[in-house]
């Protein structure tokens, strides 16, 4: 009786399994790197600059922090980046709220419509002018385009006056107008969706749109903005932060205190303390300037997600 001949001694076995451990070899190049031994190159001087950065960044949110939480006493007389005996956070923040008449309210309220109207109308026309002059093609289009690099290389400040004596004589000074309209242009934000649209959306699948009978509009709101999620989310976050921050054109623009924004406010308030008979409130001013950085945190935890959902929306299977 004759037996079959082992596994091992018959032809061509050895070669079989040779290549069963290639393919399984191969499809976990993870593992063979990592029983290799390599490992992510480290670089200690650029572990020490971000270090650095951070340091810089958050220092001085943790002293507003902490002394937002002392009283006006305790400000001078215990260490910045340490807390006092008194913890006052809660005492401060109802005095900041109520304090003289309960401006503080009227200041946030201005500054969110300002944010809303500008930043909002900043970032929609941003879309559209960076839409447009990315995916279309008409007279005049080069020399929008060198208009728009030399409006980014223009300082803000530069532009105060003339802004002023132009809506001086339209009579929109001392207005909320003064601070919207100017806000609606910003020619960084439209320069960031130009270039961003341009390589976010391909001209194939709009032709592919256009083919299948859909209007532009229709072909705008349903397959370019999903795609320009990422860029607009930035240009509405570097918008609204700038708005929010704005200083220098509502302190030229703006006489009414009911119509400031939170900044002019609370420089406001800290510049009682050099004022013959003034109340010096700098335990406000620090509650103030805490509470005012909390709507952009909250801001930007809401929108970063739709960066990581407008670029999945934005893949395209090749």
């Amino acid at each position: 009786m004759s037996t079959s001949a082992p596994a091992s001694s018959r032809p061509g076995a050895s070669g079989a399994r040779s290549a069963a451990v290639r393919l399984r070899t191969r499809g976990r190049p993870q593992q063979r790197g990592a029983q290799s031994g390599i490992t992510p190159r480290r670089s200690v001087l650029l572990t020490l600059l971000t270090g650095l950065v951070l340091i810089y960044s958050l220092v001085p949110l943790l002293w507003l922090a902490i002394n937002a939480t002392k009283t006006q006493q305790d400000l001078f007389n215990s260490f910045g980046l340490w807390f006092s005996g008194d913890f006052a956070l809660f005492a401060n923040i109802a005095e900041t709220l109520t304090y003289d008449g309960g401006i503080f309210g009227r200041w946030l309220l201005n500054t969110v419509l300002y944010v809303v109207l500008g930043a909002g109308g900043a970032t929609l026309l941003a879309v559209l002018g960076g839409y447009a002059l990315a995916k279309f093609d008409f007279p005049g289009r080069r020399a929008i385009f060198a208009i728009v690099i030399g409006a980014v290389a223009v300082p803000g400040t530069a532009l105060a006056v003339p802004t002023f004596l132009m809506f001086s004589e339209m009579g929109l000074t001392n207005t909320p107008w003064a601070v919207i309209i100017p806000s609606l242009i910003s020619p960084f934000g439209l320069y960031l969706m130009w270039v961003f649209a341009a390589q976010a959306i391909p001209d194939d699948l709009l032709e592919a749109a256009r083919i299948d009978g859909s209007g532009e509009l229709r072909t705008f709101v349903r397959i370019a903005m999903p795609l320009l999620g990422p860029g607009t989310v930035t240009v509405a976050l570097f918008t609204m932060v700038a708005t929010w921050n704005n200083y220098f054109l509502p302190l030229i623009m703006l006489k009414n205190p009911d119509w400031y924004p939170l900044t002019l406010g609370l420089n406001a308030w800290n510049e009682q303390a050099a004022t013959a008979g003034g109340e010096a409130v700098f335990d406000l001013v620090i509650t103030g300037s805490l509470l005012s950085i909390v709507p952009l945190i909250i801001a930007f935890l809401l929108l970063q997600r739709f960066w990581q959902s407008g670029m999945a929306a934005g893949s395209v299977k090749g």
